[in-house]
């Protein structure tokens, strides 16, 4: 049975027309392949259009933006280079509204606020770090965030806090980084310096806003995240989870 053919099963489609296919990303799932030829989102949707379209030799995909392997959420894809091309333009225009769910330790005070950082990446450590707004190789890193409630797991571990958190830059590594920052890691994120291991930072993508590349309407899509969210991850494969390449 094709990966996508269920809807109760991650990865699968919200939405598919002839320019693009907007996806649910599980936890612990590549969005690209990697030189050790994991398991990745662009390979499963290369293979199902050309299944479902029955479309022999290659098939074009088009990955317009990412998210952290580890994270999961509303991803959208291109499926024509012209559509490919006008969703990166708005993606480096910052005029796809992108918001996430993420669960932190402690409930942030004041509990709706922004975040306005300088970061840069270091290859070395695979991370992102805060930097001067001097440096060179600093880039302006804009958030806001609201929070919306807590989730518990037992009645002897104290909650976990859910904000939402509307991204007004793409950065890498940009959540995780500026809430760390700001002492609130993501609960699970121990790259970050979290203490709760969860498999992954807890961080879910679950509303996406842009213009449809041929269309010009706007295309908005939000899904929830999986029950186990905050606490742990849906896939099986305990090992893909465990990783954190990104």
């Amino acid at each position: 049975m094709n990966r996508f053919d269920r809807a109760d099963s991650l990865p699968f489609i919200v939405y598919e027309d002839n320019h693009i296919i907007v996806v649910v990303k599980p936890q612990g799932l590549l969005c690209q392949g990697d030189i050790g030829g994991s398991e990745n989102l662009l390979d499963l949707l290369r293979e199902y259009i050309r299944e479902s379209a029955h479309k022999p030799g290659n098939v074009y995909i088009g990955l317009v933006h990412r998210l952290d392997r580890n994270t999961g959420g509303l991803m959208v894809f291109a499926k024509t280079s012209k559509a490919a091309a006008r969703l990166s333009e708005q993606f480096r225009e910052h005029t796809v509204s992108k918001h996430y769910l993420a669960a932190v330790e402690h409930r942030p005070e004041p509990p709706e606020n922004s975040m306005q950082d300088y970061l840069k990446k270091d290859g070395r450590l695979k991370k992102a770090v805060i930097a001067s707004a001097n440096d060179p190789e600093a880039k302006k890193a804009e958030l806001r965030y609201r929070w919306i409630g807590e989730r518990r797991r037992s009645q002897t571990r104290p909650p976990l806090q859910i904000v939402e958190v509307e991204l007004l830059t793409g950065r890498f590594h940009q959540i995780r980084a500026q809430f760390a920052h700001h002492r609130l890691p993501l609960a699970g994120d121990t790259k970050y310096g979290s203490t709760l291991r969860l498999g992954g930072p807890a961080l879910w993508a679950h509303r996406l806003e842009f213009s449809h590349p041929t269309r010009k309407e706007v295309m908005n899509f939000e899904f929830e995240p999986p029950a186990e969210w905050p606490f742990g991850f849906r896939r099986d494969r305990a090992a893909d989870v465990a990783r954190e390449d990104d």
